[in-house]
């Protein structure tokens, strides 16, 4: 007969024995409780070393803590992911909604790379140390092939399938046998619900984790990485801790600076991606209005918002349902709220469209994706120093908060 008394959501003991335990001999209690815990730390521990050493293992160049440059669509391009791997991190490639330019993409990567290569990763003929981001709902993966093939990245990130995952088994299955398994899979989900099916159903090589603070396109409904990436963790060390691989899990959303790292590195994330804070440095290459609002902008939680508002003034069709993006707030959405039309909010966007540069900030009318932690960018800065600047916060903070052995 054992009821299973709980302390603290950790001890489990027979109640007759917590009660002589605790009223005869505290101390004995006491040793007990330090002894389980300090199991299910080492347990804890062991997970987590174990996978970000998966991370270290699969790209030998990159240095800790693991930070990766979002995929974003038409701002990820090869300058951009490049100068992010150059730095220590991995930096990955939009293809975009079609992917039908993969190959030329990929050509220009590996040009820079031979330029000048990066210590510690692999030859050109051995594959490219950035990876590639996919729309997978509007990309076709019969055009993506040959150029994966050819230069195999080191990663491929899914992200949005029409339906449901199961759509996405022929991209794992196909990418996998087309680059011999040196590609990794990497997928995007929001959910523990989410990670659980993709695990089961595609056993992917890491798990980005995006929290609902992400700027650009994600689910319009969600948790953000404070509560997502603890509890996919839990979950899959119930699951996996006698696996000889664990999954990495990636964090992204609202990840704007080293504290940012350190917090999710501490939630059980084993690495982190920032999309926002890429925005603010030359490789991006965006319009210099966008660049200006993303320096400006400050109360992302405040002045941001998660809507479909932006994909129907560009005339972008086809987002499945679940999901939406998160840009800053200006007068097509405003307009949109107080009842102004589809198509004359569309036509007022493509005339500003004429204009140039001109039509961003909260007055204009120009898409602005960007996430909650927009506020916290105030300085443009190449790519490779906010890789390095962030990583050395990082790194910081984890050893004075003694945190150090989680890398």
């Amino acid at each position: 007969m054992d009821p299973a008394c709980n302390i603290s959501g950790r001890l489990r003991l027979p109640c007759f024995e917590l009660l002589v335990s605790h009223f005869i001999n505290p101390r004995w209690l006491l040793t007990r409780v330090w002894s389980y815990n300090s199991v299910l730390l080492s347990v804890d521990m062991n997970f987590h070393q174990s996978a970000q050493s998966i991370l270290q293992n699969d790209y030998p160049w990159t240095k800790t803590p693991f930070i990766a440059s979002a995929p974003m669509a038409r701002v990820a391009k090869p300058p951009l992911a490049v100068a992010v791997s150059r730095a220590g991190g991995l930096g990955f490639i939009a293809a975009g909604y079609t992917s039908e330019n993969l190959e030329e993409v990929l050509d220009e990567a590996a040009e820079l790379i031979a330029e000048e290569p990066i210590p510690g990763a692999s030859s050109a003929a051995q594959g490219l140390p950035v990876g590639v981001g996919f729309i997978c709902w509007s990309a076709s993966l019969a055009s993506a092939i040959p150029a994966l093939k050819k230069h195999r990245p080191c990663a491929v990130w899914l992200f949005a399938p029409p339906n449901d995952y199961n759509d996405l088994v022929p991209w794992v299955t196909q990418i996998r046998e087309a680059t011999s398994h040196h590609t990794k899979i990497w997928v995007q989900v929001s959910t523990v619900a989410d990670a659980l099916d993709v695990i089961k159903t595609l056993q992917p090589d890491t798990l980005v984790l995006q929290g609902s603070d992400a700027g650009g396109h994600g689910l319009a409904s969600g948790a953000s990485i404070v509560s997502l990436v603890p509890e996919v963790h839990d979950k899959l060390r119930e699951k996996q801790v006698s696996t000889a691989r664990p999954i990495p899990l990636v964090a992204a959303g609202g990840i704007s600076d080293g504290r940012a790292v350190a917090a999710s590195i501490n939630l059980g994330a084993q690495g982190c991606v920032m999309g926002t804070r890429f925005l603010a440095s030359p490789e991006s290459q965006i319009a210099a209005g966008y660049q200006k609002e993303v320096l400006r902008a400050s109360d992302g939680g405040l002045n941001t918002v998660r809507t479909d508002v932006y994909d129907k003034i560009r005339d972008i069709h086809g987002w499945p349902n679940r999901y939406n993006g998160r840009a800053l707030i200006n007068r097509s959405y405003i307009e949109a709220m107080d009842g102004l039309g589809e198509e004359e909010n569309r036509t007022l966007y493509m005339e500003e469209m004429e204009e140039g540069g001109v039509g961003y900030g909260p007055k204009g009318r120009q898409c602005t994706y960007a996430g909650t932690g927009v506020g916290l960018i105030r300085e443009v800065m190449s790519a490779g120093d906010i890789v390095r600047s962030v990583m050395r916060e990082a790194n910081q903070l984890l050893v004075k908060g003694g945190s150090k052995a989680r890398l």
